[in-house]
């Protein structure tokens, strides 16, 4: 992106509205992307510190007067500095208490998107952490009453202990910082001074619990904690211009504090994930940003199991259809006819790359519905080349054979056969033509049929001839006779030997297909746990870490109610790792996709029912 877009706006009615620029911007972003979003009051200089991110002097509008220039959120998409393969977005949001605005209910929706969409949350404010700066900070603590993350049950508290998982890291930015990190005469570092900031007094007055209220919020929903302090870039009256100054014009220290700050973020950072630990991709941000944005206009709370179940529809249909369009682009352009086992082998290679591309995409797949959609679509479509191919064969079989008989006929028109030894002529040129038939190569999966069929529609013309072939004695007559019924009981075994090969094949193909799809789905499931386990993890660690600093500060009774979400999460890593749970879903994901998986029967009720072949490129919208 050249420079920055508005991603969500405030429409004609005052409600918050998706950009559609922005959305088109992300449906071409397939990389993984790593969001990050800074808040805070307005002309506290948030967007900077996102120009220096973005590794750029202009991008975000700074602005030089009181009021506030951004206005909704802003995005930037950039490649990451640090990690290839995925995408840096930038988040820039309306200052926080603009008095133009008059509308607190707007920062709250503003707040609050930026935690959702967020991997990384900076929150940017001027001078020092105080108790101005944390009642500045009461967003964090109305987020209980603007987030949900089930879409059923679950009381407030049980709500609250589940925001660690889900949360972005956070990043607190002491703009214009005047004073000395120092606590009781000794020096300390900028963590140590936000941890002494959000220190948590004893007692259960009011007073006390307002103090600690945005305090315990910070220490619970955000999984990590980060403190970076700022001095003033240049003088009063150059910092309208910070812009256009050059670098050799502004703070040695501030930049060395940018830097740190720019690197922090690059490092640390980690990638947008949803619930299960899945990762978000430009495509799957977009449909996070509208699903919530979509809740808020309706005036509901935006909830992160709906939006995740939301995504995973719309991603799966969409990796459905591009699996099947896949299947059927590469199985069109076979050459008809074609032997089965050249059939076989594209069919398997297609369906291989399919379902990888399926994989690759969809999650979240409740019972594997979207995959049975995939094997019975890659079905039919399969029956659909086998039968087409079938028809071609059988055709391609009728003009050659119509083609080397054509001399026999003219021959039977002239009575050429009709004379004395005409029998004997007759069954020698009809040999001949056998013969050259089956000479002839690309004849398809119906040439013993098709040259079965045309042999018994000249039986009553062969025995015709012999009747009529008065050189030949009775005796030879039946032994001709003979003869020709022999011929023709071992012309019809090999077409049930045909017909038996083929389906022993069809049966080849339905095992490996069924292997391949529990073999991808397996890896599937596998890697969709470990994400889920890591994200208990991460969770785990905070939890253990708060606990642990409680009961530094004397707060037992805090650290024991942590116990019981402790004990949980623990039970849920201990789940996720035992190999039998897994084992024994994939057993009942492979007897679904077993059921579904059967081309040969597939094939047969279709001649059964005198279906017409489709188009085997043409790819169904999927039910």
């Amino acid at each position: 992106m050249e420079g920055p877009v508005c991603l969500v706006g405030n429409g004609a009615d005052g409600q918050l509205e998706v950009m559609e620029e922005a959305l088109g911007i992300l449906r071409g972003v397939a990389q993984p992307v790593v969001v990050v979003a800074i808040v805070g009051l307005y002309r506290t200089g948030k967007s900077y510190l996102m120009n220096s991110l973005a590794g750029k002097q202009r991008g975000f509008s700074l602005g030089s007067t009181v009021q506030s220039h951004t206005k909704g959120i802003w995005m930037w998409c950039l490649p990451h500095p640090r990690r290839a393969g995925h995408t840096l977005v930038l988040l820039d949001t309306e200052g926080l208490g603009d008095v133009e605005k008059g509308d607190t209910k707007n920062d709250v929706w503003i707040f609050a998107l930026a935690v959702l969409l967020s991997s990384t949350l900076v929150y940017n404010s001027k001078g020092t952490i105080d108790q101005y700066a944390m009642e500045q900070l009461h967003f964090v603590a109305e987020l209980t009453e603007h987030i949900k993350v089930k879409a059923q049950g679950g009381a407030d508290a049980e709500e609250d202990t589940e925001f660690v998982r889900f949360f972005p890291s956070f990043v607190w930015a002491v703009r214009d910082f005047t004073l000395e990190l120092r606590l009781e005469g000794q020096l300390v570092a900028e963590d140590e001074y936000l941890e002494h900031a959000l220190a948590l007094r004893k007692g259960n007055s009011k007073k006390v619990m307002d103090y600690n209220l945005p305090r315990q919020c910070i220490r619970s929903f955000f999984p990590t904690r980060k403190c970076f302090v700022f001095v003033q870039p240049a003088s009063r009256q150059e910092m309208g211009q910070l812009d256009s100054l050059p670098t050799s014009a502004l703070d040695p220290h501030f930049l060395e504090q940018t830097r740190r700050f720019c690197d922090y973020v690059f490092q640390c950072s980690n990638v947008k994930t949803v619930k299960g630990g899945i990762p978000v991709n430009g495509r799957r941000f977009g449909s996070l940003v509208q699903s919530y944005v979509g809740t808020i206009r309706s005036g509901q709370v935006p909830c992160l199991d709906n939006a995740v179940t939301a995504m995973a529809a719309s991603e799966n249909e969409a990796a459905l259809r591009e699996a099947l369009a896949h299947y059927a682009a590469g199985m069109g352009g076979l050459r008809l006819p074609a032997e089965l086992g050249q059939l076989s082998a594209a069919h398997g290679t297609c369906e291989a790359e399919a379902l990888r591309l399926f994989m690759q995409r969809s999650f979240k797949d409740e019972e594997q519905g979207f995959q049975k959609q995939l094997v019975a679509g890659i079905m039919e479509r399969y029956a659909n080349v086998l039968a087409e191919n079938e028809a071609v064969s059988e055709q391609t079989c009728r003009v050659l054979l119509e083609e080397l008989s054509a001399a026999m006929q003219q021959k039977l028109s002239a009575g050429l056969y009709s004379q004395p030894g005409g029998y004997q002529a007759y069954d020698r040129d009809q040999n001949q033509v056998v013969e050259n038939y089956r000479a002839k190569p690309n004849k398809g999966v119906k040439a013993e049929e098709a040259l079965e069929q045309f042999l018994a529609s000249k039986k009553a013309e062969a025995e015709a001839v012999l009747k009529a072939d008065n050189l030949l004695t009775e005796a030879e007559k039946h032994v001709a006779e003979e003869q020709q019924k022999a011929e023709m009981l071992e012309q019809q075994r090999k077409v049930a030997e045909e017909k038996q090969l083929q389906t022993e094949q069809l049966l080849r193909d339905q095992e490996r297909s069924h292997q391949e799809h529990v073999q991808q789905l397996e890896a599937k499931v596998a890697e969709e746990l470990a994400s889920a386990r890591q994200e208990a993890e991460r969770a785990l660690q905070s939890k253990l870490t708060e606990q642990e600093a409680m009961l530094q500060k004397g707060f037992a009774e805090k650290a024991r109610l942590m116990e019981d979400e402790i004990s949980g999460l623990r039970r849920e890593i201990s789940s996720a790792s035992r190999s039998g749970s897994l084992s024994g879903l994939l057993g009942t994901i492979r007897e679904g996709l077993r059921a579904v998986a059967n081309v040969s029967a597939y094939l047969t009720s279709r001649r059964q029912s005198g279906k017409g072949t489709s188009n085997p490129g043409k790819t169904p919208t999927p039910k």
